[in-house]
């Protein structure tokens, strides 16, 4: 559904906000407030007049008029603290908090915060006497002539003076004379420091920062850098003074530890960062830190951004930068000229008419407005700097021409602006210089960066027996630590193949790591064994270092999600070899198994044994060569909507689903002993995958009417026109994965799957009759042509290892609200479980006791209600619950889940509830209740320990026990080390509990006993462990 977007601003950074937001697909309306003439009423953009100052009137407005997301463009707002009050009001807002934008509302904090964490700066002293500041001016023995008011200023608090005592003079009239008002009452007296100032601005989640191309501002009036200092006369972007080498040098000594420096004191910085740098001989040293996009280098930068920025946003705040890195244009420059009314920085005339701004558009120029009004329909000036014109051309010489060219048409008299801007950049490019290795095609900067891109990610993957630390010659992994015994490696090596051509032509590269970790991890627990680490090899003619990121960075992703850890890579620049765009990958797993329990057991499969196929998600990644030659057949293109699908899906975007992964939840049920052998689906479909794993003496008899065939399938036979065979020898159809397992167990696999995955019993094996096919696949032609969700006919099993038919009704989802008081680890592995299209369970409201909380966050980037019932409101428990009852009511909530919920509910509130309210506690009840559970197992010596999912009773942690995960208690076991593997089982104990008890699966009866309903009642569910 498309969001209705709020951008805080009335200038031209703000318009560039809105021009950007408004091109992205997610999003329906762009309201500013206030805005100006440019955002009045364009397309999608219109302004608003609700006010900005009062943060509670504005949160209210956003939920009035459904408003998904704020977005704040200049400071005061942002000191002001609107982020924080917004985001306790469960409106998501953009930018830092109120304590991190201290980075700009307080040069006297900024500066004791860099001395602190090593941030190279100029030498200064901050002064509240006057007296103090000149006296420091006059005995410094470097020059102290850099004068600023440490508070905000509107970009102008900054004097730069000639000598000492025009410095003095600069302290006397900001602390005595009041030129800035409060902002002055601390000033910060600086070195004055030598070289070329830059802007280098990036995103922030917290943890990670993504650096935008390098921009320089130019302060000045008047041509040549002459002139009175101004809020910024125009810009340019990128900056051909700043290599990559110096760049990647900013990001590290700069940008990250200033990151690093907020998250160390208790502040995660979330946002836009802005350094204002001066390139001195020493290296970068930071001027200033701004806590949003520049004005007028945001004008500069948004042009040149590929992505989507609303959904870099949503990757910025919801901490997914690492894997998801911003897209920039890399082949052209961007060149912004401001315009401004005569007069000014001094005084000026407003209500100047201004024309000719259509003529503009015609030259491909975009306008953004700043200091501009509608007056009887015309466009006037209403502010200092009126209005910007930037071009974005192939060169930055091109780029400053058009510029100049599109403010030659504008009609403004006595307008103010400038027309040398990049002249440094044009001197420093004209500038004769040698061949390098970077001249040749091979980027070693580039490398590099990308290698620094990708450590955390890499790291992030570590795991018992390996660090997953990149740099060395060779990655380690220490089988022992891991807890193998007598282990047997297996390895395991693919590709992608052709999918990589759709995801080239899509511009789409965030999912073809998980397709290259699944294709070798599903090889590899073939023969039983667990993934252990994972290789990378990225092969490229000219490296584009933010599609490598993003392909890398789903890598390290997928391995988190299998369970092994990216132990290293390669990356090859090899020019010539590939097109422009085009890249190549290859990946390589490498697993263990004890000795004992190697897959297949070939001397233990048995004709009659049943087959359990498990879903896949679509093609997968093999068949694509087949794929793209049907496309182009009926003249499709990947932008065309699907014929399959879901609604609003493009061929694309459906053809691109990543291929599933399938070691965490197979491998506990490989380990269980029930299954006998394993086949992944992959090159040579079902036909030549299953009887890789079976003895010679046995085939394979598979009913296609049993599983769901995705809708792809059914299109690619029709509009392909290809055979029963074709289709079995060249896609899964379906089944990404097949168990063998005797009929005694298929029953209990089946359900356990089910908990994770779709799964069904699909066939059975029998005797190989002399001169018959290997695999037999019935009702494929039938299911193809009515392909959806499988037939209501399941195949179950009884206890003698018959097979009978039962009529699946359809899915009713309950309606769940879930409870919580703080971060939501657990209200986010509940809200990706009932994501899945099997789920019983529909997340409707998440509500806490405490306002502004991370778990809120989580919800609303999820799209559920959320609500704040604050116990501090409300004198009584009794009064606190009737609150959280008639919100429950409210959205028809049928379950509820305790996600971290700190208030003691009263027993009144519990009956009510009863057998439909859950909790999940960090012990084995009923050992270890209360606080502190991991300390008390701790102290009583016991070897295991984990979690438990139960009823709520009225006596705290005794109600019936639902589900419950075991823990190992290790010797070298410290309170957080313990409690970091128990909240790991939780996070999947709990949406198993929440699963079982939504679908009916499991109930409690009136005398407090759990009833656990039959497999021949229920279908599609299946408990974890119990």
């Amino acid at each position: 559904m498309a969001e209705r977007v709020l951008v805080v601003g009335s200038g031209g950074r703000e318009h560039a906000l809105a021009w950007k937001l408004a091109q992205s697909q997610h999003v329906q309306q762009v309201l500013v407030a206030p805005g100006n003439a440019g955002t009045a009423s364009c397309d999608k953009i219109s302004n608003s007049e609700v006010s900005v100052n009062n943060h509670m009137i504005l949160a209210q407005f956003c939920k009035d008029h459904n408003v998904g997301l704020v977005v704040v463009g200049p400071e005061v707002p942002l000191a002001a603290g609107i982020v924080d009050d917004l985001t306790a009001a469960g409106v998501p807002c953009f930018g830092p908090s109120a304590k991190a934008a201290q980075l700009e509302a307080s040069k006297s904090f900024s500066k004791a915060f860099m001395q602190r964490h090593g941030i190279p700066t100029a030498r200064y002293g901050s002064f509240t006497d006057p007296q103090e500041a000149c006296k420091y001016i006059r005995t410094a023995d470097f020059p102290a002539l850099v004068v600023k008011a440490s508070g905000l200023a509107a970009g102008k608090g900054v004097i730069v003076a000639r000598g000492q005592d025009e410095a003095c003079q600069a302290v006397m009239d900001i602390m005595k004379d009041r030129a800035f008002g409060s902002a002055g009452e601390t000033v910060v007296v600086e070195e004055l420091l030598e070289g070329e100032e830059v802007s280098c601005l990036c995103f922030s989640d917290g943890c990670v920062v993504s650096p935008m191309p390098p921009a320089q501002d130019h302060k000045r009036l008047q041509d040549g850098d002459l002139g009175p200092n101004t809020g910024g006369m125009g810009a340019y972007c990128p900056t051909p003074q700043v290599s990559q080498e110096l760049l990647q040098q900013i990001r590290e000594t700069v940008l990250q530890k200033t990151v690093d420096g907020m998250r160390e004191e208790g502040t995660l910085y979330v946002g836009v960062l802005y350094a204002g740098l001066m390139l001195t001989k020493q290296g970068p040293k930071v001027l200033e830190f701004n806590c949003r996009f520049g004005d007028p280098e945001c004008q500069v930068l948004l042009p040149l951004l590929q992505s989507d920025l609303y959904e870099v946003i949503l990757n910025t705040m919801n901490g997914k930068l690492a894997s998801s890195t911003p897209v920039w244009n890399q082949d052209s420059s961007a060149v912004t000229v401001v315009m401004a009314s005569a007069g000014y920085p001094g005084s000026y005339n407003k209500g100047v008419e201004i024309t000719g701004l259509d003529q503009v558009q015609d030259l491909g120029l975009q306008v953004f407005h700043a200091g501009t009004a509608l007056k009887e329909q015309k466009v006037v000036s209403s502010g200092g700097r009126v209005l910007t014109v930037t071009a974005v051309r192939p060169s930055l010489e091109a780029a400053l021409q058009a510029a100049n060219q599109g403010v030659a048409s504008v009609g403004f008299p006595g307008a103010v602006y400038r027309r040398d801007i990049g002249h440094r950049a044009i001197a420093h490019l004209k500038q004769s210089r040698g061949l390098t290795y970077k001249d040749s095609g091979v980027d070693i900067a580039a490398g590099n960066k990308l290698v620094d891109m990708i450590k955390p990610l890499a790291k992030a993957t570590s795991r018992a027996g390996c660090n997953a630390d990149l740099g060395g010659f060779a990655g380690l992994f220490d089988l022992k630590a891991a807890g193998f015994v007598d282990p047997i490696l297996v390895s395991g090596t693919d590709g992608v193949g052709t999918k990589l051509k759709i995801a080239q032509a899509c511009g789409q590269h965030d999912t073809l790591g998980q397709d290259l970790v699944a294709m070798c991890v599903n090889d590899v627990l073939a023969q039983g064994a667990e993934p252990l680490f994972f290789l990378d090899y990225f092969s490229c003619g000219r490296l584009d270092v933010d599609v490598a990121a993003s392909v890398v960075g789903s890598i390290a992703k997928a391995c988190e999600l299998a369970g092994c850890a990216l132990l290293g890579g390669e990356t090859a620049e090899m020019p010539g070899v590939y097109a422009p765009g085009e890249y190549d990958l290859a990946g390589f797993c490498v697993g263990a198994v004890e000795r004992g329990a190697m897959l297949p057991r070939l001397g233990d499969i048995n004709e009659g044994d049943l087959l359990i196929g498990v879903a896949s998600s679509g093609v997968h990644s093999n068949g694509f060569s087949l794929v793209r030659k049907v496309l182009e057949r009926v003249n499709l293109s990947y932008s065309s909507a699907a014929p399959f699908g879901k609604m609003g899906q493009t061929v694309g975007e459906v053809l691109l689903t990543p291929t599933k992964i399938y070691s965490r939840p197979l491998l506990p049920i490989l380990h269980s002993g029930a299954v006998k052998a394993y086949a992944h689906i992959t090159g040579g479909g079902l036909l030549e995958n299953i009887p890789r794993m079976l003895p010679q003496e046995l085939a394979v008899d598979l009913d296609a009417s049993r599983w769901s065939i995705p809708p792809v399938f059914s299109w690619l036979h029709k509009e392909g026109g290809l055979s029963e065979e074709e289709m079995a020898r060249t896609f899964n159809c379906g089944l990404g994965a097949v168990l063998v397992v005797s009929p005694l167990d298929a029953q209990r696999v089946l359900r356990q799957l089910q908990a994770h995955e779709e799964a069904w019993i699909v066939g059975s094996l029998a005797h190989m009759q002399p001169g018959a096919e290997r695999v037999v696949v019935r009702n494929l032609k039938h299911s193809l042509q009515n392909a959806g969700p499988a037939s209501n006919v399941e195949m179950g099993v009884e206890q003698n290892g018959g097979c009978h038919s039962d009529s699946i009704a359809p899915q009713k989802r309950t309606k769940v609200g879930v409870l919580i008081s703080g971060t939501g680890t657990n209200l986010q592995a509940l809200i990706e479980q009932a994501k899945r299209p099997s789920s019983s369970a529909e997340i409707v409201v998440v509500i806490s006791n405490r306002p502004g909380v991370q778990g809120l966050k989580r919800a609303s980037l999820a799209g559920i209600q959320t609500r704040v019932v604050d116990h501090k409101l409300y004198g009584s428990r009794a009064e606190f619950d009737g609150t959280i009852d008639r919100v429950l009511e409210e959205f028809g909530v049928e379950l509820v889940c305790l996600a971290g919920f700190m208030r003691i509910l009263t027993g009144n509130f519990v009956k009510k509830w009863s057998g439909k309210l859950l909790n999940i506690h960090p012990s084995l009840l009923p050992s270890f209740k209360g606080v502190n559970a991991q300390k008390q197992a701790l102290q009583a010596g016991v070897r295991v320990s984990g979690c438990t999912v139960h009823f709520v009773a009225e006596e705290v942690d005794a109600g019936a026990i639902i589900v419950q995960e075991a823990v190992p208690v290790l010797h070298s076991d410290t309170e957080e080390s313990l409690s970091n593997r128990i909240r790991e089982a939780e996070h999947r104990a709990f949406p198993t509990a929440m699963e079982l008890v939504a679908s009916g699966a499991v109930k409690l009866e009136e005398d407090g006993h759990i009833v656990w309903e039959s497999a021949s009642e229920l279908k599609n569910t299946g408990p974890a462990q119990l």
